[in-house]
C-alpha cells in the first residue's frame, strides 16, 4: 500500500513490505523531485517503483536489523544510489555503505532539509529522521511504546533517546514508524506519561507497551 502525505516535505509511505510488514519511505522535495529512500526491506521493488518519478540522492538506513535491509542488494543493483547508515550499525550490512550518518547532520533535498538523530537503544546505531512536521522513527518509537530492547541498559537508552530527543518535537509532528500505523508526538508523550507514573521492576526490557500494567 502506497500512501502520500503532502507537506513542505513530501512523505511517501510504502506499507506492508516483506514478511514482517515493514514500512519503507520516500522523503522528497515536491518542487524539485529530489528525494531520499529510507530503509531497504524485502519487496524493495515496491519502494523503487513508488520513487520512479523522483531523482534519488541516496538511501538512508534507520538500523541494520535484517528486515530493514533485506532488499539492500537489489536496491544497489537496480538504482546504484549511495547508501548511508550510522557507523555503529554498518558492520551488519551486506556491503560497505558509501557514507556514514551522524547525529546532527542536516540532509538537503532541493531547497528543503531534514535532520539526522542518533537514537540508540533498539540497536547501537539506530537513527531517526526529523523535521518540525515529521519523524521517521525506524524501530525507535511506535504507537503505544518503544522498539524492542534486549537488556535493561538498552531499554534505558531507548527511553532516553525518545524522551530527550523525539519529545522535543511539536505535538503535531507525525511519527512514521518502521512497521504499522502512524502516531504523533503528542499522543506518544501522553502514553509515556502513563508509563512514567506506573511502578515497574528494575531492569525492564523486551517488548514494552507504555500502558501495560507493570506493578
Amino acid at each position: 500500500m502506497v500512501i502520500e502525505i503532502d507537506g513542505p516535505i513530501q512523505i511517501i509511505k510504502v506499507a506492508g513490505m516483506g514478511p514482517y510488514d515493514n514500512n519503507g519511505y520516500i522523503v522528497a522535495d515536491p518542487s524539485t523531485k529530489e528525494a531520499y529512500i529510507i530503509d531497504a526491506p524485502a519487496q524493495i521493488n515496491l519502494l523503487i517503483e513508488a520513487a520512479s518519478d523522483y531523482k534519488l540522492k541516496a538511501a538512508l538506513i534507520t538500523h541494520s536489523h535484517p528486515d530493514h535491509i533485506a532488499g539492500y542488494n537489489e536496491l544497489k543493483e537496480t538504482t546504484n544510489i549511495p547508501v548511508g547508515i550510522h557507523q555503529n550499525d554498518a558492520d551488519r550490512l551486506p556491503m560497505q555503505p558509501e557514507f556514514f550518518l551522524e547525529h546532527g547532520m542536516k540532509l538537503k533535498i532541493g531547497s528543503l532539509q531534514f535532520n539526522v538523530l542518533h537514537t540508540p537503544g533498539h540497536t547501537p546505531g539506530g537513527l531517526c529522521f526529523t523535521s518540525d512536521h515529521f519523524i521517521i522513527s525506524g524501530d525507535t518509537l511506535f504507537p503505544g511504546g518503544p522498539g524492542m530492547t534486549r537488556s535493561g541498559e538498552n531499554f534505558r537508552e531507548i527511553v532516553h533517546s525518545i524522551t530527550n530527543q523525539l519529545f522535543k518535537l511539536p505535538d503535531n509532528a507525525v511519527v512514521f514508524p518502521g512497521h504499522g500505523i502512524n502516531t504523533d508526538i503528542g499522543k506518544a508523550r501522553a502514553e509515556y506519561e502513563v508509563f512514567k507514573n506506573t511502578p515497574h521492576p528494575e531492569g525492564l526490557f523486551g517488548t514494552i507497551r507504555w500502558d501495560q500494567s507493570l506493578g
